[in-house]
């Protein structure tokens, strides 16, 4: 589901223009949602109008318009769940249905699918992750790939006996090292965290010792957005000889990750958040390049092994990344992820954290002017340096309040028991329609 001293304060994008802001073939429209109409607030209108100073001015504006407008959506709020269409997903899809698929057929698995696992996890890891060629694949889902690389780490480690994760971890991290923990006949325990601040690097040093084989943790808290300092905990794990596990799932795509430079052993991302794959589309998984050879997974499959199409008797696995692949890939999951990647590498990621940390900035002003007075609390850390992309507030009417907003047209999503997460994707968000959106919390809880 960055440590601080790898993200700028103050990030200034290195090419912030975008290559080709404007579909040739499309008609360019507004970025900045049709106006609601806000029950009158002096400090409302005030926010409307910084917010559209800092749309002008924002470097990344025009990149709002290459996504695929939602008829009847005023403020997209989720984009941290699930990220939009790019306007130009359908023909993309359309364009791989006619001819990757319908005209070269089986051809296109020599020409191209066969390595676009790997092809395509060393441009993530390019661009997002920090990574090396050689240490990124595309393969299942996040769950799946969760399981993998869990049973690979502690396969790694005889003779230690438990795997520590985080208590407040997403459930599919909990559930899957429940599994794991049980099939190799290890411990799970669970660290406590703070839920506005997340795991500490002291804490990890104080809680990993010789018997523990594996430490699991969100890199971005999926409720508070509270980023975990990527660097200090891995080092602090390595000392003890722990291995560590990283779910990349809020922060790929967000923020600046390092995975090289942090020494990081395992990482598992999903690609349908910031990376606007679509429902469904495959994760990721990358694995330090130190340890592929000796890493082994535990869904043995004909596309990991050496010899593909040699149908041997007996399983060998490939060498490096391929080795984590099982079945045949989802290729057709592929498609969409790949126009967003291109998006990123035009804005690139220092810009895009800049513009993130503009969006979220903002919307702590408008929480603290608009939401603060109802009795709304701030879910999510103040400092910059701490928060990721998305910012979440709490309040008892919240869960009854989302269904009012959706049926509007204003999109956040809810966290049990009381948070509404407005997730602001840094590409596919105006600073105005973060502004119109919080606007409407407010109107529908007064």
């Amino acid at each position: 589901m960055t440590p601080t001293d790898q993200t700028p304060t103050d990030p200034t994008p290195t090419d912030p223009t975008p290559t080709d802001p404007t579909p040739t073939d499309q008609t360019p429209t507004d970025p900045t949602p049709a106006p609601l109409t806000p029950r009158a607030h002096p400090a409302a209108a005030e926010l409307l109008a910084r917010a559209a100073e800092l749309d002008r001015a924002d470097p990344l504006a025009a990149y709002v318009d290459r996504f695929a407008p939602a008829d009847g959506v005023s403020a997209y709020l989720d984009g941290n769940s699930l990220g939009r269409p790019l306007r130009d997903t359908a023909e993309r899809l359309a364009t791989f249905v006619r001819e990757d698929w319908g005209t070269r057929l089986i051809r296109s698995w020599d020409e191209q699918w066969m390595e676009l696992p790997l092809t395509l996890g060393d441009r993530i890891g390019e661009l997002t992750l920090g990574a090396a060629p050689g240490q990124t694949v595309v393969a299942d889902s996040t769950t799946v790939m969760l399981f993998k690389l869990m049973s690979a780490a502690v396969s790694l480690q005889p003779g230690r006996s438990e795997i520590l994760i985080e208590a407040a971890n997403f459930p599919t991290d909990r559930f899957v090292a429940e599994g794991v923990a049980a099939a190799h006949g290890l411990e799970l325990r669970r660290l406590p965290s703070n839920a506005l601040t997340g795991v500490s690097a002291a804490e990890v040093a104080e809680a990993v010792s010789e018997r523990t084989a594996l430490l699991v943790l969100n890199h971005i808290d999926y409720r508070s957005g509270a980023i975990a300092d990527m660097r200090a905990i891995t080092a602090a794990a390595h000392e003890r000889g722990v291995l560590v596990l990283w779910d990349l799932c809020h922060s790929v795509g967000a923020i600046p990750i390092e995975l090289d430079a942090c020494g990081v052993d395992f990482a598992v991302g999903c690609t349908y958040k910031y990376l606007n794959g679509g429902p469904g589309a495959p994760a990721f998984g990358y694995v330090a390049a130190a340890l592929q050879d000796r890493a082994e997974q535990p869904v043995w499959g004909w596309m990991g092994a050496g010899d593909v199409f040699g149908m041997r008797d007996a399983y060998a696995p490939a060498t490096g990344m391929r080795r984590f692949l099982s079945g045949t890939p989802p290729v057709l999951g592929m498609v969409p992820m790949q126009g967003m990647l291109d998006l990123i590498e035009g804005a690139g990621i220092v810009g895009i954290r800049a513009k993130s940390l503009s969006l979220t900035g903002l919307a702590l002003e408008a929480v603290d002017a608009l939401l603060a007075p109802l009795g709304v609390s701030l879910l999510t850390p103040r400092a910059p340096e701490q928060r990721g992309g998305h910012v979440t507030v709490g309040h008892p009417r919240f869960q009854a309040i989302v269904q009012e907003l959706w049926q509007i047209g204003v999109i956040p999503d809810f966290r049990h028991p009381d948070g509404i997460r407005i997730g602001l994707s840094p590409l596919s968000t105006s600073h105005s329609e973060t502004v119109h959106g919080i606007i409407a919390i407010r109107d529908a809880l007064s």
